[in-house]
């Protein structure tokens, strides 16, 4: 058993996998540790195994081998409405011949807590979504987002230290949706609720997550703070996964001083920070986000590479204008640039000539 006062865990998987044929592995030997209170976030494609983590993590699925502990118990063999675990669905799940009062007040009953405990911890669960004036209504009453804070102060009546949500907002329109992310960090945070929270949107995770576990195939191919995962993927999976990214293809030359000079399939050399190539020779993808390329060369230093562009398509976004190049015959090259008063406005057919910062550019796996 883990020793959760050196370890500070309070969620943890050790070596699981999840077979549900006895040949094929949906999950693959899962290491994850997480500290009380965390937001984490397990994003992924469809079929990464991100969904399967969080249903043995509740109960309704069962690891195949390796072990799931809890504030240092192992919960493999605990049923889960013995767990102690508030859940929260895209799909609501309450039940429609009760009311908004009578839903929340049904995990209080399984738990045998007095009538007047339960009316407390109800008005209380619903106080926290600001939904105290609809206790008396029927789910069919009431709106997508006023059914799913419903969900949530029922995941939160009990008051437990865990919290799984499974694709909560999925259902909603984009304005509620970032609204209800806002609310829902919050609400995790000034109730030091441990959190993991399932969703294929990238934005949804970087907004919302203390860390973000990235699922590919099975496994994590990257657990970090949104921030590190978007400035600094660890493969070219991850790189392309979040956010919108630049490739090139190439051969790396030589790695001096931290920076691998790069020679692109086209024969242009380019700076690039390697980060999983280590010699001469071997072929890399290199990683660069749209608003860290550079028009003007007074931004770079004197000897860095650059690149001729021609401009495909200029699109104007409000904020930020967003231009597509032809760069070393790739043809979805994106730059973004600020919607600045100085800022140019490049025009389809223009040459111009790009740079970066070499710690900018990633050379990543081929």
């Amino acid at each position: 058993m883990a020793d959760t006062a050196k370890n500070d865990a309070f969620v943890e998987f050790e070596r699981v996998q999840k077979s549900y044929d006895g040949v094929n592995l949906v999950v693959k030997d899962l290491n994850l540790s997480m500290p009380r209170g965390e937001f984490l976030t397990m994003l992924g494609p469809s079929g990464s195994g991100k969904t399967t983590c969080l249903m043995m993590l509740a109960g309704f699925e069962t690891a195949t081998h390796g072990d799931i502990r809890l504030g240092g118990t192992s919960i493999n063999n605990i049923p889960p409405h013995k767990r102690g675990i508030g859940m929260v669905f895209q799909n609501y799940a309450l039940f429609p011949h009760m009311t908004v009062a009578e839903n929340l007040a049904f995990p209080l009953e399984v738990r045998k807590i007095g009538k007047s405990e339960r009316e407390e911890k109800v008005m209380r669960a619903l106080g926290m979504v600001q939904m105290q004036d609809f206790a008396g209504r029927r789910p069919s009453q009431l709106s997508g987002g006023q059914q799913q804070r419903i969900a949530l102060s029922r995941a939160l009546v009990f008051e437990p230290e865990l919290v799984l949500m499974d694709e909560p907002l999925g259902a909603l329109d984009k304005q509620l949706r970032e609204t209800l992310q806002f609310e829902i960090t919050n609400l995790a945070h000034e109730l030091g609720i441990t959190t993991v929270y399932v969703t294929h949107d990238q934005t949804e995770a970087l907004t919302m997550s203390d860390r973000v576990a990235v699922f590919e195939n099975g496994r994590i191919q990257q657990l970090a703070a949104p921030d590190k995962l978007y400035e600094e993927p660890e493969n070219s999976f991850v790189a392309q996964f979040i956010g919108e990214n630049n490739t090139l293809e190439g051969v790396i030359k030589e790695i001096k001083g931290g920076v691998a000079l790069v020679q692109l399939d086209n024969g242009d050399l380019i700076d690039a920070k390697p980060i999983n190539v280590t010699e001469a020779g071997q072929r890399t993808r290199v990683s660069i986000r749209p608003e860290r390329v550079e028009m003007d060369k007074s931004r770079l230093s004197p000897d860095a590479h650059t690149l001729k562009a021609e401009v495909l398509e200029f699109i104007y976004m409000g904020d930020i204008f967003r231009t597509r190049l032809r760069v070393a015959g790739n043809d979805d090259f994106v730059i973004k640039t600020r919607n600045a008063p100085d800022q140019v406005r490049l025009q389809p057919g223009q040459m111009i000539d790009i740079g970066w910062l070499a710690e900018d550019c990633r050379a990543l796996d081929a």
